[in-house]
């Protein structure tokens, strides 16, 4: 079946106009759907949420980084990282492209403001962080490297794509099905056959006011030194910080990023990045499962892989609007 991927591309504006029309120009001779700023101004808080709904719908994630960090929000995030970060947690494929030599670029085309560079320095750092990258020097370069990376992405994570609706209900689309449908009777038997009919209720199960430490790691900056941190709070306080993330039903990587950042807050930090201890993470997410709180769903993503995902139960929101929602005097 032909299909046609719908392509994210997500940079600064105002210095690679040149370069963002050669790749949509490439995008589009690759039979693609190009989406970005051309569609709308990210130009406020409101504006972002349409932008993530954009985004839902691409199948692809293409970032390119010059010499400017971009407009920030209030929080002093640009634009460009809140889509890439929004993008890293949908489980979008992402292709970077960074300028090879951000020394070489024009003055009138980089951040003349200190804090706004050493911003985009960090940027740059947290996308090669354990990712491919490639990069670039002219814009003329770009479109043989768009052409490459990105068929060859398409080859290796196919993605949903998109199909004329008249072709929708052809052999193949039947045939897809039918090999989902096989999937998920094998994933239901594998489950059944894990858990047992009866498996025995816990006896004795903490509370929300029993104490419980947990601990990790986190890095004031992208290059700065990496500290140890420890916490002790009750169930019922972790609970709390974590809690108002789950109405979103976010994965599991998601709620130890958030809880991490969170537990820090109270000590007054905040981390450029943090990564909890697993064990006693692991613990503390049994631990509310078997005090009713939360659910634990290992199920497909939007782009059609597998991740474990949490929400909230009907007796976890309760307990969550118990501990957050601030009363009035009596």
């Amino acid at each position: 079946m032909n299909k046609r991927y719908q392509v994210f591309v997500s940079s600064t504006y105002a210095d690679l106009r040149d370069e963002r029309s050669r790749v949509i120009q490439t995008l589009m001779e690759m039979d693609c759907i190009p989406s970005g700023m051309e569609l709308f101004p990210a130009a406020d808080e409101d504006q972002f949420e349409f932008i993530k709904k954009v985004i839902d719908d691409c199948d692809y994630y293409l970032l390119i980084i010059g010499g400017r960090y971009g407009s920030t929000t209030s929080e002093g995030v640009s634009y460009t990282e809140k889509e890439y970060e929004y993008a890293i947690a949908k489980g979008l494929k992402v292709i970077a492209l960074l300028h090879q030599d951000p020394d070489s670029i024009p003055v009138g085309k980089t951040d003349k403001d200190a804090a706004l560079a050493m911003r985009l320095a960090e940027f740059r750092a947290k996308v090669q962080d354990g990712r491919l990258v490639k990069y670039w020097r002219t814009a003329e370069e770009l479109p043989g490297i768009v052409s490459l990376s990105l068929s060859k992405t398409m080859k290796t994570y196919p993605a949903s794509g998109w199909v004329r609706g008249n072709a929708a209900a052809s052999t193949e689309v039947l045939e897809e099905i039918n090999e989902l449908r096989k999937k998920n009777d094998e994933l239901q038997a594998a489950l059944s056959a894990a858990t047992p009919a009866s498996a025995p209720a816990v006896q004795n199960i903490a509370g929300l006011d029993a104490q419980f430490a947990l601990s990790g790691t986190y890095k004031a900056r992208y290059d700065g030194h990496e500290s140890t941190w420890n916490a002790e709070l009750t169930f019922g306080q972790i609970f709390a910080l974590v809690a108002p993330h789950l109405i979103e039903h976010p994965s599991d990587g998601l709620v130890q990023i958030e809880l991490g950042k969170a537990i820090l807050g109270l000590q007054g930090k905040k981390p450029y990045s943090t990564k909890l201890e697993d064990q006693p993470f692991q613990t503390f997410k049994l631990q509310l499962q078997a005090l009713g709180l939360i659910d634990l769903r290992y199920t497909s993503t939007i782009k059609g892989g597998m991740a474990l995902f949490w929400s909230l139960t009907a007796r976890g929101t309760q307990a969550m609007l118990q501990l957050r929602v601030v009363r009035g005097d009596a």
